[in-house]
This record gives structure tokens, sequence and C-alpha cells, in this order.
């Protein structure tokens, strides 16, 4: 279960479980240090080699609601975890408060630790380019669909390209609007990208 407390030492943590099998991985800050304890190793990520925080859009086959944090460090590796922690093979899940509350101080402290690291929401813009041209691309090809359909008089095929319009909108937009990439503040943390603030 994903969760986030102040351990004993009041340092925030947070836990996750990323995929359906394997191990729950913990995350907690330690002064201007990240702790990632995979179980069987315990990794110490130096806050001021993080160059980079990026806050992503990235729903899973089970949810549309997930959030994505990205560190990129000076030595080109990255520290990546996620709102959503997987119970089972079909079950997810959530505690968007806490992991909004682990969030904004983990941002804090590398603000603190590097004032020279970049906080970004959304894509790389080559991506995000490239997902918004395929999405207007199959938006472009069902409308063709639709149309041909209603001129042909073919009700049931044209209310079918409209339901899959509808679909297609519900899954892309979110997608291209959520992830356009843009800069933010040093320690910035979207709550678009990173939900569950509190007040």
């Amino acid at each position: 279960m994903a969760d986030m407390d102040n351990d004993e030492d009041g340092a925030p943590s947070w836990r996750q479980r990323p995929r359906p099998v394997g191990m729950e991985i913990g995350y907690k800050l330690d002064g201007d240090r990240l702790q990632v304890d995979r179980t069987r190793r315990v990794d110490n990520v130096d806050l001021r080699a993080v160059e980079q925080v990026r806050f992503l859009y990235a729903p899973s086959n089970v949810s549309s609601k997930g959030f994505r944090t990205q560190l990129r460090l000076s030595d080109g590796k990255t520290v990546t975890f996620g709102n959503l922690s997987w119970r089972s093979l079909t079950d997810l899940d959530r505690d968007d408060a806490r992991y909004h509350r682990f969030v904004t101080a983990l941002s804090a402290a590398i603000a603190r630790a590097n004032p020279r690291a970049r906080f970004v929401a959304g894509r790389p813009r080559a991506i995000w380019i490239a997902t918004a041209l395929v999405g207007a691309l199959c938006f472009a090809m069902l409308a063709v669909f639709t149309l041909r359909a209603l001129h042909q008089g073919l009700t049931n095929a044209a209310l079918l390209g409209v339901l899959l319009v509808a679909v297609a909108f519900w899954q892309v937009w979110p997608l291209v609007s959520l992830n356009r990439p843009r800069e933010l503040k040093t320690g910035e943390v979207p709550d678009e990208l990173v939900p569950g603030r509190e007040g």
C-alpha cells in the first residue's frame, strides 16, 4: 500500500509498489539526501545532484489517475515514483493527499540543496508534439469516418463514430493538455500533476 508518514525522526517518507508483481519501494528524506529502500538494498541520492525535477501525467492500464515525479541526476540516472501503488494484478491504491505532501517536502528540499535545479511539467517537447499530432490525426480520421457514414445514410456507423470520438477525446485530451511542456519556478509543485493538495 502506498503510504507517506513522518518516521520516528520526523522525516517525510513515501512507500509505493510500482508494479503488480514486485517489492514495495520506500522513499525517505534524510537531510539533503533521499533514501530509496528497495528491500534488498538502500540507495542514498544526494539532492545536490538533482539537475531536474519533472512532473508527469502517466495513466496506467487500470487507472486514468496516474501521476509521476521524476528526478534526473547529474550522472544521468533517474529516480521515478508515482501516486499509484499496486495491491494485486487488478487493484490499485491511491493516497493523493499523502503523495502531494511528500512531493512538496521533497521539492522544497531539492530547491534548498540545489537552487539551480530545473523544475518542469509535462513531457519533453518533441514527445508532446508527437502525441498531439497522433491524437489530432486520430480525431481527423474518426471525423471523416463519421461524416462519410452520415452522407451514406449509415446511421449506426455514424453513431459508432461519434462514440469513438468521445472515447478517444476522453483518453487523449488529458495526455495532451496535462503533459504540455512548461518551465516551473524552483521548488514549484503543480497541483494538476501532483494531486491531493489539501485546503
